[in-house]
């Protein structure tokens, strides 16, 4: 295995324990566009970094105007952010890492305004090198696209680079792009689900990255 010297991170259910405010604005926005729906919160959350197109067909809910739903959607987000927190790591390890030199990025599927705006609220801006959020004309996980256009920006191979999330998506984007992958067990995926994508390492916490990256 080459050193890592790139870590790019996931946002919701890796850095942010976000469930809440997802679950919180999209109903609020659902109910705001006068659309029916019936959206378990418990199994939503197991859907949390899917495409909303994705997880409105799973459930059946029917959005005329997608695109406005996003916009009101997005409106409604930073309402609900006082029920968003930092896993208890976070910040620590993201400091860590910057200690050692380490490049760090992140990829959401969040848009990009929304996904600065949201390390913005959490003061962790100056810990990313680069914020990739979902934009228009780039595919998004599980495609390698935009993690290898972060890797050639930072000038990292990305054999040099670990992925980690909290979904398929996540792992996926990875393997598929040649990144070693770690998958986190705090998130929103059961763990077995998880280990059925074979992600190369598994962590409880996201502090256990220091020793990994120490040692590769």
């Amino acid at each position: 295995m080459k050193k890592i010297k790139h870590i790019c991170f996931d946002l919701d259910g890796t850095l942010v324990r976000s469930a809440k405010t997802i679950y919180k604005t999209t109903t609020r926005t659902l109910d705001e566009l006068g659309i029916s729906y019936s959206l378990p919160e418990e199994k939503f959350n197991q859907m949390i970094g899917q495409h909303f197109k994705d997880i409105f067909e799973f459930f059946d809910i029917v959005v005329p105007d997608f695109e406005y739903f996003i916009k009101v959607y997005k409106s409604n987000y930073f309402n609900f952010m006082d029920d968003s927190e930092l896993y208890e790591s976070t910040e620590e390890t993201l400091k860590k890492l910057k200690s050692l030199e380490m490049k760090i990025s992140l990829l959401t599927t969040k848009a990009q305004d929304q996904a600065e705006k949201i390390i913005s609220h959490f003061n962790l801006e100056n810990y990313f090198d680069i914020t990739m959020g979902r934009r228009d004309g780039i595919p998004h996980k599980p495609s390698p696209e935009p993690l290898i256009m972060i890797c050639n920006e930072l000038n990292i191979l990305t054999a040099e680079t670990l992925m980690v999330g909290d979904t398929e998506l996540d792992i996926l984007c990875g393997k598929n792009a040649g990144a070693k992958t770690c998958a986190v067990k705090f998130g929103y995926r059961d763990v077995e689900k998880l280990k059925s994508f074979e992600p190369d390492l598994l962590i409880n916490s996201l502090n256990e990255l220091i020793s990994i990256v120490n040692h590769k």
